[in-house]
């Protein structure tokens, strides 16, 4: 029986389908000794030598010395019998090397019952540093120890350069029941190139790139690579001690947000892309000039497919290799809060590509997605749905977002396509969609796992922001979890994106028919923590970029995105805008190659960027035009009716009583002598004209100070006579007496 056992065994080794390699290999109690046991396919000869770790055994030889050879019972496994049982090592013979290590299956159970159980609960928030390939010093032996979550595997191995990766030679133990496989390989170190051969119940699957791994090969190469715990001395105390007060709702916040591939290259098609240092170097200035407060970045976790823009990632805890190491990342955020400026992550945790090295299937099962395709699979991109009702999934992504924030200091998640995770019906017709355990079409594993997620991030890393991509009505989106809402800080104000890029791009002459495109936004403009987003999707696919969307000759079109950009400054909510429209770039944006930088050769494009600085400016300086942006105590309408002129005037307050005066022309007719009505009497300062020369303008409109008339106009008892500029805007305050 006990040969007939062996032999099943060593056939099971010999098959790459042993799924429990520590009931066979390494050593096993037999009497007063030892029977020890090593699969080594491929070796010539091993000798078994004496070592000496941890605590002293009484009298045995000294460290290194010879034990014996090991018997070569069968090809690929050899044997020895030693007493008393005592630790050792190996010294391997290859044809063309010799190797000393210790015997992998000589070590107990790694990971704690603490970590299996909370990981099984989903809710291990510190996923990143236990699981994946972790540098160890196990029964003083140093070495990598790996884990990896496969349940429904008959076998997982780790495999690698380290043992020609073949499958056969470092099998995994399975922790029972939680499906997770452990291995501790001793003497590997930082570096080293490695995935997962797992045997599912149908047959080997592709390698499988470590979902947990904190670093990558550089794209297309996909494998996971052996990283050391971030080594970071951080001077950034100062900055997010006063997160909670920067990020506040009632401080200025305006984005500048970034595709860090194509921003910037070594040659302006087909270049090299900028490193994290060179970024640092470029980037933050350009950013601090132009008086952004933050930088979001386009994920830069890694994927596989640089036309994902980030979009389809893969590695969940790892910054893409594209632009450096994980230290060189920290490097950047830690300059950019230096200099004073946030960082911001675009965050994906609505669905992952299809990619063989990948999660899907991962075990031969569908573990991370949902099994059904109406469920699972996303039509419009190709990509798989994370299942957020599975708890190990719900807590993978959980721990993902806390990797970023507190390894690497992010101050916030924006996270992509909620609108796609909070229905079950989301871009699918009638009969391709499975109601919830209600009938209805919310999902409700993602709606528990968004709510989760913000109260943990909330509690966790005060002050940092979570930001909802979500095109929808639902109700309640950045209202607190504890009042019934999803608990996000703010949510981009899609509809508000929509109606004004429409509204715009309309010629000026039928803008009056138009008129109520831009009033109907402030309708509810403060039933959310809004963030008006320009963003990246703007400006691909056939969209046209910001300035060619602008109708009219060249001047008007140059004017009309001034005017755009005065009326989104100046509106309720908080700014955010892609890397390009600063300055007018004419182009569709593309993501091989950089941004058309020569373009600041001509006035025109300084023009728009010089007015974006003085724009940034305002909203920093007059807390008229942030401090009350959620709430309609900020906002009060002067002119909305005025469509025979395409004229629009509001007041913005500050919660002191400080008033701006916001007026804007949309017609390329200048309109002289127009009364409105203001609410205090006095010298008015006119802070903005953005048709000034300053901007490339013409030089039309007020300036200067007005002194306001004792004549009533738009429910006012005084009003001020202006000229208000073709295409432009006006920003007045009252004058300091």
């Amino acid at each position: 029986m006990q040969r007939a056992t062996e032999r099943a065994a060593i056939e099971a080794l010999e098959q790459g389908e042993h799924g429990n390699p520590f009931a066979f290999l390494g050593p096993h109690r037999d009497g007063d000794g030892a029977f020890i046991r090593a699969w080594l396919p491929g070796a010539q000869r091993v000798e078994l030598l004496a070592a000496s770790r941890g605590a002293p055994t009484g009298d045995g030889p000294p460290d290194g010395e010879l034990l014996g050879e090991m018997a070569q019972p069968h090809p690929g496994l050899f044997c020895l019998r030693i007493e008393p049982p005592r630790d050792y090592r190996y010294r391997i013979h290859w044809p063309d090397s010799v190797q000393e290590t210790e015997d992998p299956y000589a070590f107990g159970p790694l990971l704690g019952d603490l970590d299996i159980y909370l990981f099984s609960e989903g809710n291990h928030r510190q996923l990143g540093e236990v699981f994946g390939a972790q540098l160890a010093r196990h029964e003083e032996v140093d070495g990598v120890r790996f884990a990896v979550w496969a349940p429904n595997a008959r076998r997982v191995s780790v495999v690698g350069n380290f043992n020609a990766w073949d499958g056969r030679r470092h099998p995994m133990r399975l922790r029972h029941p939680s499906g997770v496989w452990e291995l501790f390989i001793p003497r590997l170190g930082v570096g080293e190139i490695y995935k997962y051969e797992i045997l599912g119940q149908e047959g080997l699957l592709p390698l499988k790139a470590d979902p947990l791994a904190r670093t990558s090969e550089p794209p297309p190469a996909t494998g996971s690579v052996v990283a050391a715990p971030l080594d970071y001395s951080w001077n950034d105390a100062e900055w997010v001690e006063q997160r909670p007060q920067r990020q506040a709702h009632d401080q200025p916040l305006a984005i500048y947000e970034v595709h860090v591939g194509s921003w910037r290259r070594h040659g302006e098609r087909d270049g090299r892309q900028l490193s994290w240092a060179e970024l640092s170097e470029q980037l933050i200035p350009y950013v601090l000039d132009l008086g952004f407060t933050h930088i979001e970045l386009l994920p830069i976790m890694e994927h596989p497919f640089g036309g994902s823009w980030g979009y389809q990632p893969l590695g969940l805890f790892a910054p893409t290799a594209r632009h450096g190491s994980p230290q060189d990342f920290a490097a950047f955020v830690d300059a950019c809060h230096r200099a004073g400026l946030g960082v911001i992550l675009d965050w994906v945790p609505a669905h992952f590509p299809t990619d063989p090295h990948g999660l899907g299937r991962f075990d031969g099962t569908a573990l991370y997605e949902y099994a059904h395709p109406f469920e699972g699979f996303h039509r419009d991109w190709d990509t798989y749905i994370y299942n957020l009702g599975r708890t190990e999934v719900h807590g993978f992504m959980l721990a993902s977002a806390l990797h970023w924030l507190r390894t690497f200091h992010i101050d916030g998640l924006r996270v992509d396509a909620v609108a796609s995770m909070l229905y079950r019906d989301y871009s699918r017709e009638p009969g391709e969609w499975i109601p919830n355990r209600h009938g209805g079409r919310e999902n409700l594993e993602a709606i528990d796992f968004l709510c989760h997620l913000n109260d943990v991030v909330n509690l966790e890393v005060p002050g940092a922001l979570v930001i909802a991509e979500e095109s929808t009505a639902w109700p309640g989106v950045s209202r607190p979890t504890r009042e019934g809402g999803l608990g996000f800080a703010y949510k981009w104000n899609m509809g508000w994106m929509h109606d004004s890029l429409r509204y715009i791009a309309e010629d000026p002459i039928h803008r009056g028919h138009h008129h109520d495109e831009l009033t109907f936004g402030l309708l509810y403009a403060f039933s959310e923590q809004f963030i008006l987003p320009i963003s990246h999707d703007e400006v691909v696919h056939g969209k046209r970029s910001l300035l060619d969307k602008m109708p009219g000759d060249r001047w008007q079109q140059f004017a009309n995105l001034r005017l755009f950009f005065s009326f989104m400054w100046t509106h309720p909510g908080k700014k955010l805008l892609f890397m390009g429209c600063e300055f007018g770039q004419w182009r569709e944006w593309d993501h091989d190659q950089e941004l058309d930088w020569y373009l600041l050769r001509y006035g025109d494009h300084v023009g728009v960027q010089s007015l974006v600085r003085t724009l940034n400016q305002l909203h920093r300086e007059e807390p008229a035009l942030h401090r009350l942006d959620g709430n309609s105590a900020g906002f009060r309408w002067v002119i909305g009716d005025d469509h025979s002129n395409s004229v629009y005037a509001w007041l913005r307050h500050d919660r002191d009583g400080a008033t701006l005066l916001v007026v804007h022309n949309f017609t390329p007719v200048p309109r002289n002598a127009y009364r409105i009505g203001v609410p205090l009497p006095g010298r008015w300062t006119v802070l903005l004209n953005s048709d000034d020369e300053l901007y490339a303008g013409s030089g039309a409109g007020s300036r200067g100070e007005l002194q306001s008339e004792e004549q009533a106009s738009h429910g006012e008892a005084h009003s001020l006579i202006l000229d208000l500029p073709p295409l432009g805007s006006l920003v007045l305050k009252p004058a300091e007496n």
